[in-house]
């Protein structure tokens, strides 16, 4: 069976063909997906991407989808995970009523979804507020944000980064960093004050960022504007893909789901 797993990162089975921004031979293939999916149209039987979606811009969604359903066979099934917006946005006008009528602790956890609603689309240097919120030592609701972030240590790590720019980051520095720092003199130089403008202008196209969420009425109409069918919302463990629960790319192997905060979702080509 012939499965690819979109924009990966480090969450992937050798089972499937997996493609990253930057590549890792000989188990990860790099592209940018950018610019379209790099295989022959009806392929692979099943495609799979988990938080890529987001950081597509809005007007960029559909065409990566239908990219999507081009390299499926007829009959093929897409499960698409991104950040749920309905989740995020209940859980927030919850908390919002609690932390209004003094309950302890919700003040806490109205900060903390403050930061998942808007930290991602609106930072301007890498990690963000949730970063540093992340990297306390005294994370006052440690319960609650492990709830919505699965493993703390692993969060910490990422900074919620997104895998493939942080390794694209790291790779970049290690291979050019004499010639990278002379560069940024030399521009910062010419440019002045304006050089802050295109450094965070720089970052807000570095992929880091969400660029637009989905609940699961705006994901579903727009896998449906594509051509998909048996569009069908799911848990992190279930799906109509044989022995998922081998490859362990949405459910850890303790049985935790790797992303809490997801919206799962799957569909099939027309076949």
């Amino acid at each position: 069976m012939e499965m690819l797993n979109l924009g990966c990162g480090k969450c992937f089975h050798s089972a499937w063909v997996n493609v990253d921004f930057s590549g890792r031979p000989p188990d990860v293939l790099g592209c940018d997906l950018r610019k379209g999916i790099p295989f022959a149209s009806s392929g692979f039987q099943v495609v799979y991407h988990s938080h890529l979606l987001e950081h597509f811009p809005r007007e960029l969604a559909d065409g990566f989808l239908e990219e999507c359903y081009r390299v499926l066979a007829a009959g093929g099934v897409l499960r698409v995970v991104v950040p749920d917006l309905e989740r995020i946005v209940t859980l927030y006008l919850e908390r919002l009523n609690a932390a209004l009528g003094g309950q302890p602790g919700a003040e806490k956890d109205y900060d903390w979804l403050m930061l998942e609603l808007y930290d991602q689309t609106v930072r301007s240097e890498s990690g963000g507020a949730m970063k540093r919120y992340l990297e306390r030592a005294d994370i006052p609701n440690r319960a609650f944000v492990a709830s919505r972030m699965g493993s703390l240590q692993q969060a910490r790590r990422g900074g919620q980064i997104p895998e493939h720019q942080r390794r694209r980051k790291l790779s970049t520095s290690r291979r050019l960093p004499r010639f990278k720092t002379w560069r940024e003199r030399l521009t910062k130089g010419i440019l002045g004050a304006e050089y802050e403008i295109l450094k965070e202008g720089r970052f807000r196209r570095s992929g880091e960022v969400h660029l637009w969420m989905y609940d699961r009425f705006s994901l579903a109409r727009l896998l449906r504007s594509v051509g998909f069918v048996d569009i069908r919302r799911c848990e992190a463990g279930e799906s109509a893909i044989p022995n998922w629960d081998v490859y362990r790319l949405d459910v850890e192997s303790d049985g935790s789901v790797r992303k809490p905060d997801s919206l799962f979702m799957e569909c099939r080509k027309p076949g």
